[in-house]
This record gives C-alpha cells, sequence and structure tokens, in this order.
C-alpha cells in the first residue's frame, strides 16, 4: 500500500491522494515524494554519480559486493516478487538484481535527481522514485528491501530501519551492506559524508529494535583489510589539499584483477558457509515477522 506522506490516507494513484488532495510532485519525470531535501547536500556529494557511473562496472569491489548479495538474494530470497532499493545511486546494484531475477518489480528510490538519471539508463524498465528513507511513503509493499552502503550516511539510522519494516510485506527481507570498524574511519569517510562506521552488534542491535530478526550476518572484503587498513592510515597523514578521494578506485588493470580474483574466493567461501569476524564492510540479511 502507498499511503499520503501528508495525512496517511492510501493514495489513489501513486501521485494522488484521496483523502486530503495532496499531488506528488515530478522532475523529469521522476516522481518526488521529498521534494523539500531535492537541492539537499547532506548525506552523499551527489556531484560524484558520473564518476561512479563510468567505474561501477570494471571496479573490484562493486563487482564483488554485487556478486555477494545476489548469491545472498538467491540462497534466502528466491522467487521474490518486489523489491525496493533505497539509494540506489547509479542503479548498478539494481540492474544486476532486474537481471538475475526478472519476475521482480523492481523499485528504486534516491535522494538525488542526478544519481536517478543515470539509473534509468541502466534500467529503463524499473520504477525510479526521489524519497526521504526516513519517511517513506510504503506500507506493506514489497517482499525484500536493499540498502547497499547508505544507512552509514544517514544520522537516524535506526528511523530508517524502522520506515524499511513498515514498507515491507510479512516475513519479507531487508539486505544491508555498511561499511564496518570505526578505527577504519579516514578522510575517505569524510569525504563520502559518513556518519559512522559500523560494528556488527551495533548494526544487529539496531536492526533488532527496529523489529528484525536476524537471518545472516558476515564480514566480507576481510582478506583486503590490511591493505585497507594501511591506504587509510596513509590516507589519514597526507595532506589534506593532496587527498585523492577516488584513488581507490583508480588502480591499475593488472591490480584491479587480483583483488578481483581475491574478493571472489571470499565470495566463494561465504557461499559455502563461512562468516568472517572482521573486514572493511559487513553485509546483514534479516527477517520482518511473519503475521
Amino acid at each position: 500500500m502507498i499511503r499520503c506522506i501528508q495525512c496517511a490516507s492510501p493514495m489513489e494513484t501513486e501521485l494522488s491522494c484521496i483523502g486530503c488532495g495532496y499531488e506528488v510532485g515530478t522532475v523529469k519525470g521522476i516522481a518526488c515524494y521529498a521534494p523539500e531535501i531535492l537541492s539537499s547536500t547532506d548525506g552523499f556529494p551527489s556531484d560524484s554519480f558520473a564518476e561512479l557511473f563510468r567505474l561501477e562496472s570494471g571496479n573490484f569491489w562493486f563487482i564483488a559486493r554485487n556478486k555477494l548479495i545476489l548469491q545472498v538474494l538467491s540462497r534466502y530470497c528466491e522467487g521474490f516478487g518486489s523489491y525496493l532499493e533505497i539509494g540506489c545511486g547509479t542503479g548498478y546494484v539494481l540492474s544486476a538484481i532486474s537481471d538475475r531475477f526478472p519476475q521482480a518489480r523492481m523499485v528504486g528510490s534516491e535522494i538525488f535527481i542526478a544519481g536517478l538519471e543515470f539509473a534509468s539508463q541502466r534500467l529503463p524498465s524499473a520504477t525510479l522514485l526521489q524519497l526521504d528513507a526516513r519517511r517513506m511513503p510504503f506500507e506493506a509493499e514489497y517482499e525484500v528491501i536493499g540498502a547497499f552502503d547508505v544507512i552509514e550516511h544517514i544520522e537516524e539510522d535506526v528511523a530508517v530501519m524502522e520506515q524499511v519494516y513498515r514498507a515491507l510485506k510479512p516475513g519479507g527481507h531487508f539486505l544491508v551492506t555498511v561499511p564496518q570498524h570505526q578505527w577504519l574511519w579516514s578522510p575517505v569517510d569524510e569525504y563520502a559524508k559518513h556518519v559512522r562506521r559500523y560494528s556488527k552488534n551495533e548494526l544487529h542491535q539496531k536492526m533488532e529494535t527496529a523489529g528484525f530478526e536476524i537471518i545472516m550476518s558476515t564480514s566480507f572484503v576481510s582478506s583486503l583489510l590490511p591493505v585497507m587498513w594501511l591506504s587509510r592510515l596513509a590516507a589519514s597523514r597526507s595532506d589534506p589539499e593532496d587527498f585523492n578521494p577516488m584513488a581507490e578506485f583508480n588502480i591499475s588493470p593488472l591490480v584491479n584483477r587480483t583483488l578481483t580474483g581475491l574478493l571472489k574466493i571470499e565470495v566463494a567461501l561465504i557461499g559455502s558457509g563461512l562468516r568472517f569476524p572482521v573486514g572493511g564492510s559487513r553485509l546483514v540479511l534479516a527477517r520482518k515477522a511473519e503475521k
């Protein structure tokens, strides 16, 4: 069900409220449920979307994360019919999920219209929405909701989790990835406008507070943790004027292939049942209770 963000009445259509007559506006053909934050600079540097669109499909980290996401969805959520991604960015993950699960209705959401414009190029068949994850118009609408490296940008992360819980159908799944370990904090996090890096306990506790049951949890990018720590240490000690936030992505093809191979092994080990205790990122799959 879609409810009006003004009066909470059911929407007659996706853009029109039965109760108060509120009309959802559009920008460049995209429904905007949070027009008040269209020009926001909080949460993510919106000018990075073009660079991400160029780099994602060939970069070791994005490739490995997609493989892990698809592996988990295939094992635990096979056959789902509806999917919402919060903070879908350029649509890199959304398009991969659509390709693997063509039976599912695909919806991508993002604060920034700039990101959604790139997502529409990757996946013109998806429904794309501009909205605030802290105030979503959905109730028992989706079977799976994903948020991949998104909630660490949001101060009110528990409020987002509560909104996700409300938007899921009973028995629905919430799949999330976040950066892990506060001791890895560096200028990279500051540039990305992260609010925090999570610990396992913090993330689990917050998701359980929102009502979720943890189904599966693991660190990943574990094999590269020493290299990642050294890279972040160097960034912390460097002259801020010399800091290049995209340096971790602009690497040589040989290094990229090597790291891709290492993370491919890691994803395979996770698929076999191994759970890594530490790593640069954490993935958690949680479920809304059946009612």
